[in-house]
Protein backbone atom coordinates (compact mmCIF):
# COMPACT_ATOMS: atom_id res chain seq x y z
CA UNK A 1 0.00 0.00 0.00
CA UNK A 2 2.80 2.20 1.10
CA UNK A 3 4.55 1.94 -2.16
CA UNK A 4 1.22 2.79 -4.58
CA UNK A 5 0.92 5.59 -2.26
CA UNK A 6 4.63 7.01 -3.49
CA UNK A 7 3.66 5.91 -6.81
CA UNK A 8 0.63 8.05 -6.79
CA UNK A 9 2.86 10.84 -5.41
CA UNK A 10 5.66 10.47 -8.12
CA UNK A 11 7.82 9.33 -5.29
CA UNK A 12 10.30 6.13 -4.93
CA UNK A 13 12.55 5.54 -1.82
CA UNK A 14 14.78 2.54 -0.65
CA UNK A 15 13.34 -0.32 1.41
CA UNK A 16 15.05 1.51 4.65
CA UNK A 17 13.57 4.76 3.88
CA UNK A 18 10.24 3.45 3.15
CA UNK A 19 10.27 1.12 6.46
CA UNK A 20 10.53 4.11 8.46
CA UNK A 21 7.80 5.99 6.43
CA UNK A 22 5.54 3.04 6.85
CA UNK A 23 6.20 3.75 10.93
CA UNK A 24 5.24 6.87 10.72
CA UNK A 25 2.56 6.29 8.34
CA UNK A 26 0.34 4.21 10.69
CA UNK A 27 1.39 6.48 13.40
CA UNK A 28 -0.70 8.99 11.40
CA UNK A 29 -3.35 6.50 10.29
CA UNK A 30 -4.76 6.52 13.94
CA UNK A 31 -4.78 10.13 14.49
CA UNK A 32 -6.66 11.09 11.68
CA UNK A 33 -9.34 8.23 11.96
CA UNK A 34 -9.66 10.01 15.61
CA UNK A 35 -9.46 13.40 14.00
CA UNK A 36 -12.31 12.47 11.30
CA UNK A 37 -14.73 11.66 14.36
CA UNK A 38 -14.37 15.30 15.14
CA UNK A 39 -17.82 17.21 13.89
CA UNK A 40 -16.45 21.05 12.84
CA UNK A 41 -18.74 23.53 12.49
CA UNK A 42 -19.21 25.09 8.78
CA UNK A 43 -17.71 28.46 10.18
CA UNK A 44 -14.32 27.34 11.47
CA UNK A 45 -11.81 28.43 9.05
CA UNK A 46 -8.36 27.84 8.98
CA UNK A 47 -6.09 29.29 11.84
CA UNK A 48 -4.30 31.33 8.94
CA UNK A 49 -5.92 33.64 6.67
CA UNK A 50 -4.28 34.52 2.79
CA UNK A 51 -3.67 38.53 1.83
CA UNK A 52 -3.56 39.38 -2.18
CA UNK A 53 -0.72 41.71 -1.50
CA UNK A 54 2.87 41.06 -1.60
CA UNK A 55 6.30 42.61 -0.51
CA UNK A 56 6.41 46.36 -2.09
CA UNK A 57 2.71 46.80 -2.99
CA UNK A 58 1.47 50.09 -1.78
CA UNK A 59 -2.17 50.78 -0.94
CA UNK A 60 -3.93 53.92 -0.58
CA UNK A 61 -5.27 53.64 2.65
CA UNK A 62 -6.33 57.37 3.27
CA UNK A 63 -10.20 57.27 3.83
CA UNK A 64 -11.94 59.83 1.63
CA UNK A 65 -15.75 60.80 1.37
CA UNK A 66 -17.95 58.68 -0.42
CA UNK A 67 -19.46 60.14 -3.57
CA UNK A 68 -22.24 59.44 -5.80
CA UNK A 69 -23.30 60.83 -8.83
CA UNK A 70 -25.40 63.34 -9.56
CA UNK A 71 -28.77 62.17 -11.48
CA UNK A 72 -31.76 64.23 -13.07
CA UNK A 73 -34.63 64.33 -11.38
CA UNK A 74 -36.53 60.86 -11.66
CA UNK A 75 -40.50 61.02 -11.94
CA UNK A 76 -42.59 57.50 -11.20
CA UNK A 77 -44.12 55.98 -13.72
CA UNK A 78 -47.89 55.91 -14.17
CA UNK A 79 -47.04 51.92 -14.62
CA UNK A 80 -44.98 50.84 -11.64
CA UNK A 81 -43.02 47.86 -13.57
CA UNK A 82 -41.57 50.57 -15.61
CA UNK A 83 -38.98 51.05 -13.11
CA UNK A 84 -37.85 47.24 -12.36
CA UNK A 85 -35.19 47.33 -14.79
CA UNK A 86 -34.06 50.65 -12.77
CA UNK A 87 -30.60 50.47 -11.30
CA UNK A 88 -30.12 51.25 -7.68
CA UNK A 89 -29.00 54.74 -8.24
CA UNK A 90 -32.00 56.34 -9.61
CA UNK A 91 -34.89 53.56 -7.70
CA UNK A 92 -32.84 55.43 -4.33
CA UNK A 93 -33.98 58.52 -5.61
CA UNK A 94 -37.45 57.34 -6.04
CA UNK A 95 -37.68 56.18 -2.23
CA UNK A 96 -35.47 59.36 -0.75
CA UNK A 97 -37.95 61.77 -2.66
CA UNK A 98 -40.96 59.36 -1.63
CA UNK A 99 -42.21 59.20 -5.24
CA UNK A 100 -42.66 55.16 -4.37
CA UNK A 101 -42.87 53.39 -0.94
CA UNK A 102 -40.82 50.42 -0.39
CA UNK A 103 -43.63 48.07 0.21
CA UNK A 104 -44.60 48.88 -3.20
CA UNK A 105 -41.32 48.27 -5.31
CA UNK A 106 -41.27 44.66 -2.97
CA UNK A 107 -44.70 43.51 -3.71
CA UNK A 108 -43.78 44.86 -7.63
CA UNK A 109 -40.47 42.92 -7.07
CA UNK A 110 -41.89 39.59 -5.91
CA UNK A 111 -44.27 39.47 -8.57
CA UNK A 112 -41.79 39.65 -11.27
CA UNK A 113 -40.27 36.62 -9.34
CA UNK A 114 -43.08 34.93 -9.05
CA UNK A 115 -44.27 34.92 -12.72
CA UNK A 116 -40.81 34.71 -14.09
CA UNK A 117 -39.10 31.66 -11.61
CA UNK A 118 -41.55 28.87 -13.58
CA UNK A 119 -39.73 29.27 -16.53
CA UNK A 120 -35.81 30.65 -15.30
CA UNK A 121 -35.50 28.73 -12.24
CA UNK A 122 -33.88 31.51 -10.37
CA UNK A 123 -35.32 30.97 -7.03
CA UNK A 124 -35.20 28.55 -4.00
CA UNK A 125 -36.83 29.95 -1.12
CA UNK A 126 -39.50 33.50 -1.52
CA UNK A 127 -39.21 35.87 1.68
CA UNK A 128 -42.58 37.71 1.69
CA UNK A 129 -43.28 37.89 4.87
CA UNK A 130 -39.54 39.26 5.70
CA UNK A 131 -39.33 41.14 2.67
CA UNK A 132 -42.60 43.31 3.58
CA UNK A 133 -41.25 43.40 7.63
CA UNK A 134 -38.28 45.08 6.38
CA UNK A 135 -40.21 47.02 3.70
CA UNK A 136 -42.70 48.37 6.21
CA UNK A 137 -39.75 49.44 8.73
CA UNK A 138 -37.96 51.53 5.74
CA UNK A 139 -41.22 53.21 4.77
CA UNK A 140 -41.78 54.03 8.37
CA UNK A 141 -38.14 55.47 8.72
CA UNK A 142 -37.57 57.36 5.46
CA UNK A 143 -41.03 59.00 6.14
CA UNK A 144 -40.07 59.85 9.81
CA UNK A 145 -36.95 61.28 7.80
CA UNK A 146 -34.72 59.03 8.86
CA UNK A 147 -32.87 58.05 5.70
CA UNK A 148 -30.36 55.32 5.98
CA UNK A 149 -28.74 56.01 2.33
CA UNK A 150 -29.17 54.72 -1.25
CA UNK A 151 -29.79 50.77 0.29
CA UNK A 152 -32.72 52.01 2.34
CA UNK A 153 -35.97 50.29 0.55
CA UNK A 154 -34.44 48.65 -2.39
CA UNK A 155 -35.44 44.96 -2.30
CA UNK A 156 -32.20 42.53 -3.34
CA UNK A 157 -32.01 38.80 -3.42
CA UNK A 158 -29.07 36.40 -1.73
CA UNK A 159 -27.69 33.22 -3.07
CA UNK A 160 -28.58 30.34 -1.84
CA UNK A 161 -25.18 29.55 0.05
CA UNK A 162 -25.95 32.75 2.04
CA UNK A 163 -27.70 32.04 5.55
CA UNK A 164 -30.66 33.81 6.51
CA UNK A 165 -31.51 32.84 10.12
CA UNK A 166 -34.78 30.78 10.29
CA UNK A 167 -35.03 29.66 6.78
CA UNK A 168 -33.68 27.19 4.64
CA UNK A 169 -30.19 27.58 3.04
CA UNK A 170 -29.77 25.12 0.97
CA UNK A 171 -26.21 25.17 -1.17
CA UNK A 172 -28.06 24.18 -4.00
CA UNK A 173 -27.78 20.67 -2.82
CA UNK A 174 -30.41 17.73 -2.11
CA UNK A 175 -28.27 16.76 0.60
CA UNK A 176 -29.13 20.26 2.66
CA UNK A 177 -32.51 20.69 0.72
CA UNK A 178 -34.10 20.69 4.61
CA UNK A 179 -31.29 22.85 6.43
CA UNK A 180 -31.67 25.91 8.29
CA UNK A 181 -29.00 27.92 9.72
CA UNK A 182 -30.38 29.58 13.28
CA UNK A 183 -27.62 32.53 12.32
CA UNK A 184 -27.59 35.24 9.52
CA UNK A 185 -24.21 35.83 7.53
CA UNK A 186 -22.41 39.07 8.07
CA UNK A 187 -23.36 40.52 4.63
CA UNK A 188 -27.02 39.86 5.58
CA UNK A 189 -26.83 41.91 8.62
CA UNK A 190 -25.21 44.38 7.05
CA UNK A 191 -27.29 44.92 4.60
CA UNK A 192 -30.25 44.73 6.44
CA UNK A 193 -28.64 47.71 9.00
CA UNK A 194 -28.28 49.64 5.19
CA UNK A 195 -32.56 49.16 5.24
CA UNK A 196 -32.23 47.14 2.51
CA UNK A 197 -35.24 44.53 1.90
CA UNK A 198 -34.34 40.89 1.43
CA UNK A 199 -36.69 39.36 -1.03
CA UNK A 200 -35.65 35.60 -1.73
CA UNK A 201 -32.78 33.11 -1.77
CA UNK A 202 -31.73 32.78 -5.53
CA UNK A 203 -30.18 29.73 -6.99
CA UNK A 204 -26.70 28.47 -6.91
CA UNK A 205 -24.71 25.41 -8.49
CA UNK A 206 -25.19 22.66 -5.75
CA UNK A 207 -21.72 23.23 -3.81
CA UNK A 208 -21.29 26.75 -5.29
CA UNK A 209 -20.18 24.81 -8.65
CA UNK A 210 -22.62 25.33 -12.06
CA UNK A 211 -26.15 26.33 -12.56
CA UNK A 212 -27.43 23.22 -12.18
CA UNK A 213 -29.07 22.60 -8.79
CA UNK A 214 -31.15 20.49 -6.74
CA UNK A 215 -34.57 21.94 -8.00
CA UNK A 216 -33.13 21.83 -11.76
CA UNK A 217 -31.29 24.44 -13.59
CA UNK A 218 -31.11 28.44 -13.44
CA UNK A 219 -32.04 29.54 -17.26
CA UNK A 220 -30.60 32.09 -19.00
CA UNK A 221 -33.43 34.89 -19.36
CA UNK A 222 -32.17 36.41 -23.49
CA UNK A 223 -32.90 32.37 -24.17
CA UNK A 224 -34.36 30.26 -21.73
CA UNK A 225 -32.85 27.19 -23.53
CA UNK A 226 -29.41 28.11 -22.21
CA UNK A 227 -28.46 27.70 -18.81
CA UNK A 228 -27.35 31.23 -16.88
CA UNK A 229 -23.62 29.61 -16.01
CA UNK A 230 -22.85 29.48 -12.60
CA UNK A 231 -22.63 29.10 -9.87
CA UNK A 232 -24.37 32.50 -8.77
CA UNK A 233 -26.50 31.78 -11.21
CA UNK A 234 -29.72 32.69 -9.55
CA UNK A 235 -28.58 36.36 -9.05
CA UNK A 236 -27.20 36.79 -12.60
CA UNK A 237 -30.64 36.24 -14.05
CA UNK A 238 -32.88 37.54 -11.25
CA UNK A 239 -30.88 40.91 -11.86
CA UNK A 240 -30.89 41.00 -15.29
CA UNK A 241 -34.96 40.04 -15.37
CA UNK A 242 -35.83 43.00 -13.40
CA UNK A 243 -36.83 40.85 -10.57
CA UNK A 244 -34.14 42.03 -7.91
CA UNK A 245 -33.11 45.69 -7.03
CA UNK A 246 -29.82 44.25 -6.61
CA UNK A 247 -28.18 40.18 -5.73
CA UNK A 248 -25.31 39.35 -3.88
CA UNK A 249 -23.26 37.04 -5.74
CA UNK A 250 -20.00 34.41 -4.26
CA UNK A 251 -17.20 33.44 -6.62
CA UNK A 252 -14.12 31.58 -6.10
CA UNK A 253 -13.27 30.53 -9.79
CA UNK A 254 -15.59 32.58 -11.80
CA UNK A 255 -18.41 32.16 -10.17
CA UNK A 256 -19.24 35.55 -10.18
CA UNK A 257 -17.54 36.77 -13.82
CA UNK A 258 -19.12 33.88 -15.66
CA UNK A 259 -22.84 33.78 -14.99
CA UNK A 260 -22.76 37.98 -15.40
CA UNK A 261 -21.32 38.27 -18.78
CA UNK A 262 -23.19 34.76 -19.95
CA UNK A 263 -26.23 37.17 -18.60
CA UNK A 264 -25.30 40.67 -19.69
CA UNK A 265 -24.74 41.88 -15.32
CA UNK A 266 -22.31 44.43 -14.32
CA UNK A 267 -20.80 42.60 -11.10
CA UNK A 268 -17.93 42.78 -8.75
CA UNK A 269 -15.65 40.10 -8.15
CA UNK A 270 -13.71 42.41 -5.14
CA UNK A 271 -10.57 42.00 -4.04
CA UNK A 272 -9.92 39.01 -1.27
CA UNK A 273 -10.25 40.71 2.31
CA UNK A 274 -12.73 42.59 1.06
CA UNK A 275 -16.23 41.16 2.50
CA UNK A 276 -16.63 39.01 5.12
CA UNK A 277 -18.01 35.18 4.27
CA UNK A 278 -19.05 34.75 7.89
CA UNK A 279 -22.28 32.66 7.34
CA UNK A 280 -21.09 32.01 3.73
CA UNK A 281 -20.63 28.26 2.46
CA UNK A 282 -16.71 27.72 2.33
CA UNK A 283 -15.19 26.45 -0.58
CA UNK A 284 -11.60 28.08 -0.57
CA UNK A 285 -10.66 29.79 2.36
CA UNK A 286 -8.25 31.45 0.40
CA UNK A 287 -10.07 32.23 -2.86
CA UNK A 288 -13.73 32.53 -2.15
CA UNK A 289 -15.27 36.66 -2.12
CA UNK A 290 -18.64 37.89 -2.21
CA UNK A 291 -19.56 40.54 -4.64
CA UNK A 292 -22.40 42.82 -5.65
CA UNK A 293 -24.16 42.01 -9.08
CA UNK A 294 -26.46 44.68 -10.25
CA UNK A 295 -27.41 46.82 -13.12
CA UNK A 296 -24.91 49.35 -13.60
CA UNK A 297 -21.39 50.01 -12.29
CA UNK A 298 -21.94 52.62 -9.53
CA UNK A 299 -24.76 50.12 -7.98
CA UNK A 300 -21.93 47.99 -7.31
CA UNK A 301 -20.00 50.20 -5.56
CA UNK A 302 -23.46 51.58 -3.84
CA UNK A 303 -23.48 47.91 -2.14
CA UNK A 304 -19.68 47.71 -1.74
CA UNK A 305 -19.90 50.81 0.68
CA UNK A 306 -22.56 49.00 2.97
CA UNK A 307 -20.29 46.28 3.53
CA UNK A 308 -16.89 46.67 2.73
CA UNK A 309 -15.59 46.64 6.77
CA UNK A 310 -14.50 43.96 9.44
CA UNK A 311 -17.05 42.21 11.38
CA UNK A 312 -14.92 40.79 13.39
CA UNK A 313 -15.63 37.20 12.41
CA UNK A 314 -14.07 36.55 9.35
CA UNK A 315 -10.47 37.32 10.28
CA UNK A 316 -9.22 37.45 6.39
CA UNK A 317 -11.10 41.35 5.71
CA UNK A 318 -9.53 44.19 6.23
CA UNK A 319 -9.77 47.98 7.14
CA UNK A 320 -8.54 49.54 3.62
CA UNK A 321 -11.10 51.67 3.16
CA UNK A 322 -13.42 51.75 -0.05
CA UNK A 323 -13.16 55.26 -1.66
CA UNK A 324 -15.83 55.86 -4.46
CA UNK A 325 -15.57 59.20 -6.25
CA UNK A 326 -17.91 59.00 -9.33
CA UNK A 327 -16.63 62.16 -10.40
CA UNK A 328 -13.02 60.75 -10.56
CA UNK A 329 -11.73 61.27 -13.74
CA UNK A 330 -10.82 58.06 -15.50
CA UNK A 331 -8.71 60.48 -17.97
CA UNK A 332 -5.90 60.44 -15.80
CA UNK A 333 -5.80 56.77 -15.53
CA UNK A 334 -3.00 54.57 -16.53
CA UNK A 335 -5.11 51.84 -18.64
CA UNK A 336 -3.32 48.86 -20.12
CA UNK A 337 -5.22 45.76 -22.28
CA UNK A 338 -4.90 42.08 -23.18
CA UNK A 339 -4.03 42.84 -26.86
CA UNK A 340 -3.83 39.35 -28.08
CA UNK A 341 -7.11 38.59 -26.67
CA UNK A 342 -8.89 41.88 -28.19
CA UNK A 343 -7.31 40.81 -32.07
CA UNK A 344 -7.99 37.15 -31.78
CA UNK A 345 -11.14 36.64 -30.46
CA UNK A 346 -13.25 35.62 -33.25
CA UNK A 347 -17.08 36.90 -34.38
CA UNK A 348 -19.43 39.34 -32.12
CA UNK A 349 -17.58 38.85 -29.25
CA UNK A 350 -14.57 39.97 -30.59
CA UNK A 351 -15.77 42.59 -32.88
CA UNK A 352 -17.45 43.69 -29.76
CA UNK A 353 -14.67 44.21 -27.54
CA UNK A 354 -12.64 45.85 -30.30
CA UNK A 355 -15.55 47.93 -30.90
CA UNK A 356 -15.03 48.88 -26.28
CA UNK A 357 -11.30 49.68 -26.47
CA UNK A 358 -12.27 52.26 -29.07
CA UNK A 359 -15.28 53.94 -27.02
CA UNK A 360 -12.58 54.02 -24.02
CA UNK A 361 -10.33 56.14 -26.25
CA UNK A 362 -12.89 58.25 -27.15
CA UNK A 363 -12.95 59.40 -23.52
CA UNK A 364 -9.73 60.39 -23.74
CA UNK A 365 -8.29 57.71 -22.13
CA UNK A 366 -4.65 56.51 -23.21
CA UNK A 367 -4.81 52.24 -23.90
CA UNK A 368 -1.29 50.64 -23.54
CA UNK A 369 -0.66 47.35 -24.78
CA UNK A 370 0.26 44.93 -21.71
CA UNK A 371 1.48 41.16 -21.85
CA UNK A 372 1.60 39.20 -18.89
CA UNK A 373 3.40 36.02 -19.66
CA UNK A 374 1.90 32.72 -17.90
CA UNK A 375 3.04 31.07 -14.92
CA UNK A 376 3.55 27.38 -16.44
CA UNK A 377 3.16 25.53 -12.63
CA UNK A 378 0.37 24.22 -10.64
CA UNK A 379 -0.96 26.98 -8.04
CA UNK A 380 -4.52 25.64 -7.20
CA UNK A 381 -5.79 25.72 -3.77
CA UNK A 382 -9.52 25.13 -4.71
CA UNK A 383 -9.55 21.54 -4.84
CA UNK A 384 -7.67 20.56 -1.68
CA UNK A 385 -9.31 23.06 0.40
CA UNK A 386 -12.90 22.22 -0.85
CA UNK A 387 -12.37 18.48 0.15
CA UNK A 388 -11.45 19.85 3.62
CA UNK A 389 -14.26 22.16 3.78
CA UNK A 390 -16.95 19.70 2.97
CA UNK A 391 -14.99 16.47 3.90
CA UNK A 392 -17.90 15.69 6.57
CA UNK A 393 -20.56 15.20 3.82
CA UNK A 394 -18.20 13.65 1.30
CA UNK A 395 -17.11 10.91 3.82
CA UNK A 396 -20.92 10.17 5.09
CA UNK A 397 -23.58 8.20 2.48
CA UNK A 398 -25.41 11.88 2.50
CA UNK A 399 -23.08 12.58 -0.27
CA UNK A 400 -25.52 9.75 -2.32
CA UNK A 401 -28.89 12.67 -1.37
CA UNK A 402 -26.60 14.95 -4.02
CA UNK A 403 -28.07 16.08 -7.14
CA UNK A 404 -24.93 15.85 -9.09
CA UNK A 405 -23.26 12.41 -7.11
CA UNK A 406 -21.15 12.85 -10.18
CA UNK A 407 -19.58 15.55 -8.65
CA UNK A 408 -18.62 13.32 -5.24
CA UNK A 409 -15.00 12.12 -7.02
CA UNK A 410 -13.72 16.06 -7.44
CA UNK A 411 -14.29 16.62 -3.77
CA UNK A 412 -12.89 13.18 -2.87
CA UNK A 413 -9.62 12.92 -5.31
CA UNK A 414 -7.58 16.05 -3.71
CA UNK A 415 -7.14 13.52 -0.16
CA UNK A 416 -4.36 12.13 -2.55
CA UNK A 417 -2.35 15.31 -3.01
CA UNK A 418 -0.14 15.33 -0.27
CA UNK A 419 0.10 18.21 2.40
CA UNK A 420 3.98 18.46 1.41
CA UNK A 421 2.86 19.27 -2.38
CA UNK A 422 -0.34 21.21 -1.60
CA UNK A 423 2.11 23.50 0.62
CA UNK A 424 4.83 24.02 -1.68
CA UNK A 425 2.18 24.92 -4.50
CA UNK A 426 0.74 27.49 -2.22
CA UNK A 427 4.39 28.89 -2.28
CA UNK A 428 5.10 28.61 -6.08
CA UNK A 429 1.49 30.91 -5.81
CA UNK A 430 3.24 33.50 -4.13
CA UNK A 431 5.61 33.44 -6.51
CA UNK A 432 3.25 33.72 -9.13
CA UNK A 433 1.54 36.73 -7.40
CA UNK A 434 4.81 38.69 -7.23
CA UNK A 435 5.30 38.26 -11.04
CA UNK A 436 1.79 39.62 -11.49
CA UNK A 437 2.28 42.79 -9.21
CA UNK A 438 5.70 43.34 -11.30
CA UNK A 439 4.39 42.89 -14.35
CA UNK A 440 1.63 45.65 -13.75
CA UNK A 441 2.91 47.83 -11.79
CA UNK A 442 2.19 51.52 -12.83
CA UNK A 443 -1.25 50.40 -14.29
CA UNK A 444 -4.74 51.47 -12.63
CA UNK A 445 -6.37 49.01 -14.54
CA UNK A 446 -6.62 46.49 -17.59
CA UNK A 447 -8.78 45.12 -19.77
CA UNK A 448 -9.75 41.57 -21.07
CA UNK A 449 -11.91 39.87 -23.57
CA UNK A 450 -14.10 36.72 -22.69
CA UNK A 451 -16.44 34.72 -24.94
CA UNK A 452 -18.95 31.83 -24.73
CA UNK A 453 -18.39 28.54 -24.62
CA UNK A 454 -20.74 25.95 -25.83
CA UNK A 455 -21.51 25.34 -22.39
CA UNK A 456 -23.14 28.53 -21.49
CA UNK A 457 -19.54 29.51 -19.49
CA UNK A 458 -17.06 32.12 -20.24
CA UNK A 459 -13.90 31.30 -21.58
CA UNK A 460 -11.31 32.90 -23.61
CA UNK A 461 -9.91 32.02 -27.10
CA UNK A 462 -6.87 33.29 -26.79
CA UNK A 463 -4.47 31.05 -23.95
CA UNK A 464 -2.48 33.65 -22.71
CA UNK A 465 -6.05 35.70 -21.89
CA UNK A 466 -7.23 32.57 -20.22
CA UNK A 467 -4.12 31.87 -18.31
CA UNK A 468 -3.80 35.87 -17.23
CA UNK A 469 -7.79 34.68 -16.20
CA UNK A 470 -6.65 32.08 -13.59
CA UNK A 471 -3.23 34.13 -12.76
CA UNK A 472 -5.33 37.46 -11.32
CA UNK A 473 -8.07 34.53 -9.65
CA UNK A 474 -5.52 33.30 -7.29
CA UNK A 475 -3.90 36.18 -6.97
CA UNK A 476 -7.55 37.63 -5.88
CA UNK A 477 -7.71 41.11 -7.55
CA UNK A 478 -10.75 42.61 -8.05
CA UNK A 479 -12.30 42.49 -11.58
CA UNK A 480 -15.97 43.79 -13.14
CA UNK A 481 -17.66 42.13 -15.99
CA UNK A 482 -19.25 44.57 -18.02
CA UNK A 483 -21.54 43.88 -21.26
CA UNK A 484 -19.77 45.11 -24.51
CA UNK A 485 -22.97 43.82 -26.66
CA UNK A 486 -24.69 41.32 -28.12
CA UNK A 487 -23.63 38.53 -30.60
CA UNK A 488 -26.07 36.99 -33.84
CA UNK A 489 -28.02 35.11 -31.01
CA UNK A 490 -28.78 38.34 -28.98
CA UNK A 491 -26.64 36.94 -26.15
CA UNK A 492 -24.66 39.06 -24.45
CA UNK A 493 -20.76 39.69 -24.61
CA UNK A 494 -18.32 41.43 -22.39
CA UNK A 495 -15.13 42.27 -21.03
CA UNK A 496 -13.45 42.43 -17.52
CA UNK A 497 -11.93 45.09 -16.10
CA UNK A 498 -9.15 44.34 -13.11
CA UNK A 499 -7.13 46.72 -11.12
CA UNK A 500 -4.45 45.44 -8.29
CA UNK A 501 -5.57 44.58 -5.21
CA UNK A 502 -8.35 47.09 -3.53
CA UNK A 503 -8.01 49.02 -6.43
CA UNK A 504 -12.17 48.15 -6.79
CA UNK A 505 -13.48 51.49 -7.16
CA UNK A 506 -10.90 52.21 -9.53
CA UNK A 507 -12.21 49.40 -11.53
CA UNK A 508 -15.67 50.34 -11.13
CA UNK A 509 -15.24 53.76 -12.23
CA UNK A 510 -13.81 52.61 -15.44
CA UNK A 511 -16.48 50.05 -16.29
CA UNK A 512 -18.74 53.10 -15.63
CA UNK A 513 -17.62 55.19 -17.83
CA UNK A 514 -17.97 52.40 -20.48
CA UNK A 515 -21.21 52.33 -19.44
CA UNK A 516 -21.99 55.67 -19.86
CA UNK A 517 -20.40 55.84 -23.22
CA UNK A 518 -22.01 52.86 -24.55
CA UNK A 519 -25.30 52.64 -23.29
CA UNK A 520 -25.34 48.63 -22.87
CA UNK A 521 -26.36 48.37 -19.15
CA UNK A 522 -29.77 49.53 -19.85
CA UNK A 523 -30.62 46.62 -22.41
CA UNK A 524 -32.85 43.89 -20.98
CA UNK A 525 -33.75 40.91 -22.20
CA UNK A 526 -37.64 40.79 -23.13
CA UNK A 527 -39.82 38.31 -21.19
CA UNK A 528 -43.12 36.56 -21.69
CA UNK A 529 -45.87 37.09 -19.66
Amino acid sequence: MLRAALAVCGLDFDGETRGAILRDANKNLERYEKLRELSIPDDVSLPFHFSPLVPGMLVDRTRRPFRMSKIPAVKRPANLEDVAHWPVRRLAELLRKRQVTSVELTRMYLARLRRYNPRLHFVVTFLDDLALTQAEQADREIAASKYRGPLHGIPWGAKDIIAVKGHPTTWGSGAYKDRVIEADASVVAMLREAGAVLLAKLTTGELAHGDRHHPGQTRNPWNPERGSSGSSAGPASATISGCVGFAIGTETAGSILSPSLVCGVTSLRPTFGRISRHGVMALSWTQDRIGPMCRSAEDCALVMNALVRPDGQDMSVTDIPFNWDAQLDVRKLKVGYLADGFEKTPGAAGANGRKMLEKVRSLGVTLTPIEIPPFPYYIGSTAVEKATAHSELMLSPRRRQMARPDMAPGFLSPRLVSAVDYLVSQRARSMMMMQLAKVTEGFDAWLSIATHSKAGAIESTDTITQQHSEMANHACYPALAVPSGWDEADLPTGVTVYGRPFADSTVIALGRAFEEASGYHLKHPKLDG
